[in-house]
């Protein structure tokens, strides 16, 4: 208690809003490389820094010189190693998150329905993913990135038949085709229905383990489905799916919106 006493006089509020400034950029960070590869990659740069100070207590010395040598041009290293991720972080940094979803989700949103539609008529298998507040990244890498404004004739495009991307799942993220061709985690509810075929489970089973909606039309019926925190919505018309969508995304929306709100507050 005495020490306590004793260092709050000369805690300035400069060091305050220095130390949640710092903590504002490393959440930021951590919430912008969630899901992707640099994880694992700064996971390994943090267990060469261990090595290193481990080394000079065991008295490794030529390891730790080693290991010196190397750390000695660790900025320009993360740099070359991160680059891809550091200028997504700069891009998206300053971007607040409930202004994420707006003009571009909204035309997304359109565009998907759009597109169920019209594969719904031609019977055309399709599973279209669309990332809500937690990241994809980690499906994204699976497949080939596409990175495009989203529009229903690139989406019949990519779902045709004789194309060799039509078996995989489209991820949406940000109101952007993100990628093609991505795998998808399946159900492991036993009570999911055996006459449902992988799309379906592969839709079902994202929807378990993140907050993402999934629009999935089927290659034999050609009827739509929506799966929404791993339940699904069977044979829905396409107007049905708009409202789905668009109702989805105002209660994401609002969700960000207050979080933020209160973290400012």
């Amino acid at each position: 208690m005495d020490a306590l006493q004793q260092f709050l006089p000369i805690l300035r509020w400069q060091d305050i809003v220095d130390i949640l400034l710092v903590a504002f950029i490393i959440y930021r960070i951590m919430v912008l490389i969630r899901g992707t590869r640099a994880v694992q990659m700064a996971a390994g740069l943090g267990v060469i820094v261990l090595i290193y100070f481990v080394a000079k207590q065991l008295q490794l010395y030529t390891l730790h010189w080693l290991l010196g040598t190397a750390l000695s041009s660790i900025f320009l290293l993360v740099v070359i190693v991160f680059q891809d991720d550091i200028r997504r972080v700069l891009t998206q940094f300053g971007q607040p998150p409930f202004l994420r979803y707006k003009v571009k989700t909204f035309h997304a949103l359109e565009e998907v329905a759009k597109a169920a539609s019209e594969l719904s008529q031609t019977r055309t298998g399709a599973l279209i993913v669309l990332e809500r507040t937690i990241g994809l990244n980690e499906y994204i890498e699976t497949g080939t990135k596409i990175d495009a404004e989203v529009s229903r004739m690139l989406l019949n495009t990519i779902f045709a038949k004789c194309t060799p991307l039509h078996d995989g799942a489209v991820i949406i993220q940000g109101g952007r085709l993100a990628a093609a061709g991505c795998v998808l985690p399946l159900t492991s509810n036993p009570a999911i229905s055996r006459r449902l075929g992988t799309r379906h489970r592969a839709g079902i089973g994202i929807t378990e383990q993140t907050d993402a909606v999934t629009v999935i039309v089927s290659e034999e019926t050609g009827a739509i489905s929506v799966a929404i925190a791993g339940r699904i919505t069977r044979d829905i018309s396409p107007g049905i799916l708009r409202r789905i969508l668009h109702n989805s995304f105002s209660i994401s929306e609002e969700k960000e919106g207050s979080s933020w709100n209160s973290r400012l507050k």
